[in-house]
């Protein structure tokens, strides 16, 4: 999730949203809450529901209140800052599991398997569904028959960042570890991406929802509510990120399921929910660019802050220098490196194409019934031959792409226009 999301604010939103919206999400947070102070202990499966939902729910506060305080904030840097804490609900189960794997070994696999899950589940889930929602959307509304989605100009930033991201990533599977100076290293990528942030021309942000009720809210008002959010839901996000990774993995165990993909998969799912649910709104109000666009910021933040604060949680935990990475793991690295490579070859000319996102959704379900070393190879080999094939027919962008991270002055992605370039001849 990142506050650099545009919202709509209509012209008047009922308090009862905002009223119901919390309702709703404080009566699924507080069963977690029962059982943390009584010091009750749950069945790992049962534990996994009421922890789970309790993540979800607040990752939901979370960015309500992190949208709603671009109101108050001023500068791209603010906004980048509201963005990094958006992103805790994804980060805190991860983080913990790379500080367990400090003095418990074991617990690497999952760090791996969070950070492999939670960016593969981004661009292979949520890309191409945001896409062919706003292709939908654009159809149904008299544009005809869609064929490509067309990004501002201004997100060959963000594009840029990504690809710069996801080639130094094939350090790590080409190591076999995550090394302390690695991670310092994109740590400081990230920091570059925040200050490109803070020089951009910060345009109104628009709300909706729940964002928008909390905005309407007078000026004194809306910033008590948004700070008591804000400081609400990460604590209960951090309070539950423990039980509920633990129980993730308990629960595996319990119903015969395998860890590693529960963990893999469902934590990501959990977390990432308010991000997807948010961009798809935003795809069906006829806004896809805006949304892919947010989304593509998304990556960055994973690619930089979240695989760069792994190797710092695992010192911390009482670990070395170094995030050492089995066979699976590596084989997860080169799976989910060249995937990113592929999207950004996709999109190195700023248009995402249907069969793009047929494409990427194809193969990201194609990777469940592979179970085997040969499998996931084969597999990341036909991730490079799309991404090479694009490369090549997109190889004049190559060039100002890597060197748009370098270059002017930002603008963060707000109220200005992104279209739907529409099509009636079939692809």
């Amino acid at each position: 999730m990142t506050s650099t999301l545009p919202r709509l604010v209509p012209s008047a939103v009922p308090s009862r949203t905002l009223i119901r919206s919390l309702s709703i999400t404080g009566a699924i947070i507080c069963p977690a809450l029962v059982v943390l102070v009584a010091g009750l202990h749950l069945t790992p499966v049962l534990g996994l529901i009421v922890y789970g939902a309790a993540v979800v729910a607040a990752s939901f506060l979370l960015a309500w209140a992190a949208e709603a305080a671009q109101l108050d904030v001023s500068g791209g840097m603010a906004i980048a800052v509201l963005g990094v804490i958006a992103v805790l609900p994804e980060y805190a189960v991860d983080l913990y599991y790379a500080f367990a794997a400090g003095h418990t070994p074991a617990y690497t696999q999952y760090a791996a398997a969070n950070m492999t899950g939670s960016n593969r589940l981004l661009m292979g889930i949520g890309w191409p569904v945001v896409v062919l929602v706003s292709m939908l959307v654009a159809r149904k509304t008299g544009g005809g028959k869609v064929r490509e989605l067309v990004l501002d100009a201004s997100n060959r930033v963000e594009v840029g960042f990504l690809m710069i991201a996801g080639i130094v990533a094939f350090v790590v599977p080409a190591t076999g570890r995550i090394h302390l100076v690695f991670g310092v290293a994109l740590l400081a990528w990230f920091g570059f991406y925040l200050y490109k942030l803070s020089r951009g021309d910060v345009e109104e942000p628009e709300l909706v929802g729940t964002a928008a009720a909390l905005g309407a809210l007078p000026d004194r008002v809306r910033r008590i509510a948004v700070a008591a959010l804000f400081v609400g839901a990460a604590s209960v996000i951090v309070a539950c990120a423990k039980p509920f990774a633990e129980n993730l993995i308990d629960a595996g165990v319990q119903l015969g399921i395998d860890r590693f993909l529960l963990v893999q998969w469902l934590a990501p799912l959990a977390s990432e929910a308010p991000e997807f649910i948010i961009a798809i709104i935003f795809a069906a109000r006829g806004k896809g660019a805006v949304a892919i666009a947010t989304l593509i910021s998304s990556k960055v933040n994973q690619w930089t802050l979240l695989v760069g604060s792994l190797p710092v949680a695992f010192v911390l935990g009482g670990g070395g220098t170094s995030l050492q990475l089995d066979g699976r793991q590596i084989e997860e690295m080169v799976l989910t490196a060249v995937q990113t490579m592929m999207g950004v070859a996709l999109l190195l000319g700023l248009r995402f194409h249907r069969w793009a996102a047929w494409m990427l959704l194809g193969l990201f379900l194609l990777q469940f019934p592979i179970t085997s070393t040969e499998g996931r190879m084969l597999l990341s080999a036909a991730y490079a031959a799309v991404a090479a094939v694009a490369l090549v027919r997109n190889r004049r962008h190559l060039v100002p792409t890597l060197l748009a991270p370098f270059a002017g002055r930002a603008k963060l992605h707000g109220g200005h226009p992104h279209q739907l370039a529409a099509s009636h001849a079939t692809p």
